[in-house]
This record gives structure tokens, C-alpha cells and sequence, in this order.
């Protein structure tokens, strides 16, 4: 029996061309976040701290004595670090990654290829073998509690909107999907 391997490989294969931006950035940091305890509190801390807020802010025009204005000074910061964070990542992460120029990556059943102008990386399945899907694309974890480690495929650096399909079929094959899939059309763009 004589199978075309070459054909078959290349129909299992989706490229990517994109740059980074801080939304890519910011939507794979938050996706990160939902995998750890600490990165779901990290999540949910600015409401808690919001509604710390609102409570002392209640007490102080209730009258309530002894509440002094610099925890509530505190809880405001704080709850706005917590939010701004991820986006505050992201645009370090930018900033890394503009030097790099375009990013050109490949994801086969071997596993995923990232080459720039400057290096070339290869991330075997067994490197990140889980992955989340966002609004803005894909996000490849290291198993470790944290997902120190990761990669992006933003939506946008497909060729088409149906090569998403294709693309979640070679993860779903090789990785587990971790939380809840996200919504299939990217905002500002149209059902194929």
C-alpha cells in the first residue's frame, strides 16, 4: 500500500503570519490567569477590592467612625493595578517582540514551529500540552501549575477565518483544551 504522506502532512498543516499586539497579548495573559488558583484570584481580586470600597465608602456616609482614607486609597489602587495588569504585561511583552519583526508560525502533527526575523523556535506537544481558546485565538500552556511557558496563535495571523476549524482540530488531536471554548468569530470580523 503506497500512501501520499507529503499530500496528507501538508492538509495537516496551518501557517500563521501575524505581529504581536497588546490584545493578543493581554487576552493569552488573562486565559493564563484562569489556570491557577492565584491567577483566578489575580482575576477576581478587583472586584473584591471594588466591593471593599463600596463598603467602606457606605460606612463613611452612614457615619460610621474610625474609617480613615487611606485603606479606601488603598483598596482603590489596588483594585486598579489588579485590572490594569494584564494589559500592562502585554505591553512589555510587545515591546519585546517588536524587535523581532513578523512572526511566522507553522502547526503541524509534529508539533509547532515560530520563526522570526531574528531565531526560529520548534515547541514539541509534550512542551505545552494544553491549550485555551479566546476571542482573539489560541494559547499553548506548559504543564506546570503555572503556565510559565506559553505561545500565541492569534486569529488574525490565519489566512482565512475557516482555517480556525483546522487549526482547532490539530490541537484538539495533540493537547487538552482547558476551560470553556470561547466564541469561534473574533470581534470585527464575519461568520465565513
Amino acid at each position: 500500500m503506497v500512501m501520499d504522506m507529503g499530500r496528507e502532512a501538508a492538509q495537516d498543516a496551518v501557517e500563521l503570519t501575524y505581529r504581536p499586539v497588546v490584545e493578543d497579548f493581554t487576552s493569552a495573559l488573562r486565559a493564563r490567569l484562569r489556570l491557577s488558583g492565584r491567577g483566578r484570584f489575580r482575576l477576581w481580586g478587583p472586584y473584591v477590592l471594588g466591593v471593599l470600597l463600596v463598603a467602606e465608602v457606605i460606612a463613611v456616609a452612614a457615619g460610621a467612625d474610625g474609617v480613615a482614607p487611606a485603606p479606601m486609597a488603598g483598596l482603590a489602587l489596588g483594585a486598579v493595578v489588579m485590572a490594569l495588569a494584564p494589559w500592562l504585561q502585554a505591553r512589555q511583552f510587545v515591546r519585546l517582540t517588536e524587535r523581532q519583526g513578523v512572526f511566522r508560525t507553522t502547526v503541524t502533527d509534529s508539533g509547532v514551529t515560530v520563526a522570526t526575523d531574528t531565531s526560529t523556535a520548534s515547541i514539541t506537544w509534550a512542551a505545552q500540552p494544553r491549550y485555551a481558546e479566546t476571542a482573539r485565538g489560541f494559547v499553548l500552556f506548559s504543564a506546570d501549575k503555572n503556565a510559565t511557558g506559553f505561545t500565541m496563535l492569534p486569529r488574525h495571523g490565519l489566512p482565512a477565518p475557516a482555517d480556525a476549524d483546522r487549526l482547532r482540530t490539530i490541537l484538539d488531536r495533540h493537547l487538552t483544551r482547558t476551560g470553556k471554548p470561547a466564541n469561534a468569530t473574533p470581534p470585527g470580523h464575519a461568520e465565513a
